[in-house]
Parts: structure tokens; sequence; C-alpha cells
């Protein structure tokens, strides 16, 4: 799911490969990282989007597709549940940083809660 994290994911191509059943699977996953394997998806595809937010080279849109959301409205909103901004006050707010992109993503990971 890290590697993979702009591809379309479901659960059940997931289970496949872990091999267990769609169900069992999610109940692993959360007993093992706390959330469901789609939240966990989303907060790491918003990890890199923040990152990428930081680069005024790029647009919203293209941040949007590259982190794997096909709508920017739904990029948008899932940006503003787990980060509490939209991605253009995140933007106004968080400029550059000159430091390995690595950094940045453990720097401004966003949390569970």
């Amino acid at each position: 799911m890290d590697r993979d994290f702009a591809s379309p994911l479901d659960v059940p191509a997931l289970a496949r490969i872990a091999l267990m059943s769609p169900t069992h699977f999610t109940r692993s996953f959360r007993a093992a990282f706390g959330e469901t394997p789609h939240r966990y998806l989303q907060r790491r595809r918003i990890e890199r989007a923040m990152a990428l937010l930081r680069s005024p080279a790029v647009t919203v849109t293209e941040v949007a597709d590259r982190v794997g959301f096909e709508s920017l409205g739904t990029f948008s909103r899932t940006f503003r549940t787990i980060v509490g901004l939209s991605p253009t006050e995140y933007r106004t707010k968080h400029p550059p940083l000159d430091v390995p992109v690595c950094f940045v993503k453990a720097w401004t990971r966003p949390s569970r809660s």
C-alpha cells in the first residue's frame, strides 16, 4: 500500500495478496495498524500530498491526481478532514522547506485522530 498508494487499491485485492478473506484482512489490518485499510491508504495519500503542496510548481489538481484521487472534490474533502485545512490553505501556511522530502513527510505525517 505504501509503494502503490496512487494506484486504485481495494480491500478484496489486498486480501488476495495477503491470502485472506476480505473480512479477515480488514479485521487483522485494524488490529495491527489501529485503522481500516481504506483510512490508512487515505492518510498515506494525504501525507504525500502535503509534501507535494509545498512546491508552488505543482497545482492542487495535479497533486490530487499524483496521489491517487480521481476527484478534486474528494481530495479536498479528505484533505480537510485529515489535516484540518483545505489544500490551498495548507499551501499558503506551509512554504517549501530546503530539506529532503522524506524528512518533510516524516515531520508533517498526519495523525490517526
